[in-house]
């Protein structure tokens, strides 16, 4: 029987494309905002494009950070993906003409020294760590790049080094804020891009990635793949 998977539509991500590359890997797939749904299905995905602000506001209006919360507590699979992924830290800061809309609702100050305007959203909190702008020289960071796969990684099993994924971001989990998640004791892989930072992240039930399987084809596709048999 083919495990049910939620693709948690709260106004951001690559939604139909991520249903149809679960599909793809045999999962049912459903696109909702429901809350029993997101909550008693096999596997949920928290997916999301654009401001760290913008996607904790959409995510707070249909509580999807207490259901990401309650599904942990109740040691039921999460995978982030891109912006979902940064959501599952404490907080991150966005720099001035950089911002989507303000997380109304949610924990946003102004932060940063003069003329450096910068704001700080508070995330879910399902990880330690501050998610902030790479220190590159082109951004954002867009494009195929290979990622150094966490020893004993679960999402990464059986996929060959030095194969590329899909990433479009500017944001990301900084090596220097990553030694409280390291020391907490989750498989971190690793990807640079004028710095190192983490690709994605595993930590028992909680998953994520920064790059996008959903557009990482057949590469992508063993990565959900290895997912959906954790289901």
């Amino acid at each position: 029987m083919a495990p049910r998977v939620v693709v948690l539509d709260y106004g951001s991500g690559n939604l139909r494309s991520a249903q149809r590359a679960l599909a793809r890997v045999g999962a049912d797939v459903a696109v909702t905002a429901d809350a029993d749904a997101a909550l008693e299905c096999d596997g949920l995905v928290v997916p999301g494009v654009g401001a760290f602000a913008a996607c904790m506001s959409g995510l707070r209006a249909i509580g999807g950070d207490k259901l990401i919360a309650q599904r942990l507590e109740r040691n039921r699979p999460v995978l982030g993906i891109c912006v979902g992924m940064q959501a599952l830290f404490a907080a991150g800061v966005e720099q001035a003409g950089r911002l989507g809309p303000a997380a109304a609702g949610g924990q946003v100050s102004s932060v940063g020294p003069p003329g450096q305007h910068s704001t700080w959203t508070e995330g879910c909190g399902a990880w330690p760590g501050t998610v902030e702008r790479l220190d590159a020289g082109v951004l954002p960071h867009m494009g195929w790049n290979t990622v150094a796969a966490a020893p004993d990684s679960v999402l990464f099993a059986g996929i060959p080094a030095g194969t590329r994924f899909y990433f479009v971001h500017s944001y990301a989990l900084r090596a220097p804020a990553a030694a409280d998640l390291a020391a907490s004791g989750a498989r971190i892989s690793w990807t640079e891009h004028g710095e190192r930072f983490a690709a994605a992240a595993e930590q028992g039930t909680l998953s994520a990635t920064q790059f996008h399987p959903e557009k990482s084809g057949d590469a992508g596709a063993a990565l959900l793949a290895n997912w959906r048999g954790t289901l």
